[in-house]
């Protein structure tokens, strides 16, 4: 994939999304120039330009070294919140709200943060923590938190989340909002 292709790999799936067409190529211009010491220092300024303005400004935190699949959507972003150790698949959406991070375990060391397979919806405000494993084709409602691993073609509901569903027609995953 050449570098354009690269920074602009979401742009299809964010048709008409104003701020994560703004976003987006920006979080994935930055992953770029993180890959090589010398482009992190030659754009050093950029980095910090990312950070404050997407971060500070817009409130949506996708780390620089964060591994993310094609065609990532999110709607409105304010306040999502990703930890720079999770791993989203290919073909996710995220809507406002969102955390994905690790947990603080027993004897005070952090867990390691979720993996969240390919197209994974995730609901407004859900809460994804601890090291655990979202599968393929899952939806995850509004407000959910998640501690354990969900399976693949599942619809996970509630606080603490729990399996509303499993699909086995997994031509088009539901939402659930």
């Amino acid at each position: 994939m050449n570098f354009f292709a690269y920074v602009f790999q979401d742009w299809r799936a964010n048709r008409g999304n104003v701020k994560a067409l703004l976003v987006l190529p920006m979080f994935r211009l930055v992953n770029a120039i993180d890959r090589y010491m010398l482009l992190k220092v030659l754009f050093f300024w950029y980095l910090m330009f990312y950070r404050f303005f997407v971060e500070w400004v817009l409130g949506i935190e996708l780390p620089r070294k964060l591994k993310v699949g094609k065609n990532m959507v999110f709607y409105h972003g304010q306040g999502l919140v990703v930890n720079y150790k999770a791993i989203i698949g290919e073909n996710c959406t995220l809507r406002n709200g969102v955390t994905i991070g690790h947990k603080e375990l027993a004897d005070g060391t952090l867990s390691n943060s979720p993996r969240l397979g390919n197209n994974v919806t995730i609901g407004a405000n859900a809460c994804i923590i601890g090291d655990i494993t979202i599968g393929n084709n899952v939806s995850i409602g509004a407000g959910a938190v998640v501690v354990k691993d969900v399976p693949d073609n599942s619809v996970a509901v509630g606080n603490p989340a729990r399996i509303l569903e499993t699909r086995f027609d997994t031509a088009k995953p539901t939402i659930v909002l």
